[in-house]
């Protein structure tokens, strides 16, 4: 069974400053690949159109609108009509959106959560710009980049009809290993915030001020002036994804560090971690609940807990075993998270939403 699909996201045009862009890319092209109809509607925002790195997706439809009265002029025929509508988070006045669309269109819908943590969090705190708790039972599902404990919490503490985990997913035909002169002991790629900064501080700066012959790399834009960084620390602003594959070829290690509400809910695993292990690069990685689920800790991911234990790993892990770690880290997210999985498990849930024969949903 074809599927119309219409998504209202943050962005599929622009990855300048939001993982979004990354995600609905792979997304898309692996649904499409399966034989399903999409159109991606994105609001029109400066900063986006001034760092358009893809400005012409070549999977399904994308339409630029400037504001709600244009959104609705040129598109409720393609919400009426589509069998499912997908609302992302942090989409501009996303509340009114999702009213709009769970009234208006004869198919289903679904919000899609990127940031399931924070979003449960300014909820609780009562303000979130782009979803209400009556709004998550208006939708028909709620796909959620967390899994664990929290799907249950969404069922039953904000009423959602079905809560399903809809991870980050890794696009496998940009990321992968290739041949480059190692110019870095160990990177970083988060744009700030204050909660992960104090790690940033610890696993990063303080290891490369305790290490001076050693060579490290922190990209990310919002970084305040005001901090002093040391000299064998590079800072580069913002990446295109088109430059990620060679960050991480470009390592010996890379970190992951994990915002606040993340490590509370757990079950919440980065872009960048399947990123750099497709790439085959060893991760270092702060620890949280559910990390288990998606990578063995110590065969094919390491946690580090402080300064001492960074610089332990990055100097005295013997060689054999970091390429080993990279290798199966590699091995375990080709075969469990593509996007290729992603767009398999996303028609899954929609078949099973519209009460449509389930059809075989392999990869």
């Amino acid at each position: 069974m074809s599927l119309d699909i219409v998504i209202l996201g943050l962005s599929v045009t622009s990855s300048w400053g939001n993982g979004h862009a990354t995600t609905y890319r792979g997304l898309m092209r692996e649904l499409e690949a399966r034989g399903h109809r999409l159109l991606f509607l994105e609001r029109d925002q400066p900063w986006y159109a001034e760092n358009r790195d893809l400005p012409r997706p070549p999977f399904g439809r994308t339409a630029i609108y400037d504001s709600i009265e244009t959104l609705r002029r040129k598109h409720t025929g393609a919400i009426r009509e589509a069998d499912l509508v997908i609302v992302g988070s942090y989409v501009p006045e996303g509340v009114q959106i999702g009213e709009w669309v769970t009234r208006t269109t004869r198919g289903a819908t679904a919000f899609y959560d990127i940031d399931t943590p924070v979003t449960l969090a300014n909820l609780e705190r009562g303000g979130c710009d782009y979803l209400t708790p009556e709004l998550i039972a208006r939708y028909d599902m709620y796909l959620s980049f967390t899994g664990g404990p929290t799907l249950e919490k969404i069922e039953r503490r904000y009423a959602s009809r079905m809560a399903r985990p809809l991870y980050c997913s890794v696009d496998q035909l940009l990321y992968y290993p290739e041949p480059h002169p190692v110019r870095y002991h160990l990177g970083y790629m988060g744009t700030y915030s204050e909660d992960r900064q104090p790690k940033v501080k610890e696993l990063l700066i303080d290891a490369a001020r305790a290490w001076r012959e050693g060579s490290f790399i922190l990209v990310g834009p919002q970084y305040p002036q005001t901090l002093e960084w040391p000299p064998n620390v590079r800072r580069v602003p913002h990446l295109a994804p088109r430059e990620h594959r060679a960050f991480y070829n470009e390592q010996r290690f890379t970190l992951n560090i994990t915002r606040a509400d993340m490590i509370a809910a757990g079950w919440s695993p980065s872009v960048r971690l399947f990123e750099a292990a497709a790439c085959g690069t060893p991760i270092i990685t702060d620890y949280w609940n559910g990390l288990e689920s998606f990578f063995s800790i110590g065969d094919e991911i390491l946690v580090a807990r402080s300064t001492e234990e960074v610089l332990s790993l990055v100097l005295d892990l013997p060689e054999s075993e970091r390429l080993a770690v990279g290798t199966r880290a590699r091995a375990r997210v080709l075969a469990e998270h593509t996007a290729a999985h992603r767009a398999a498990e996303l028609e899954c849930y929609s078949y099973e939403l519209l009460g449509a024969p389930s059809e075989a949903a392999a990869v």
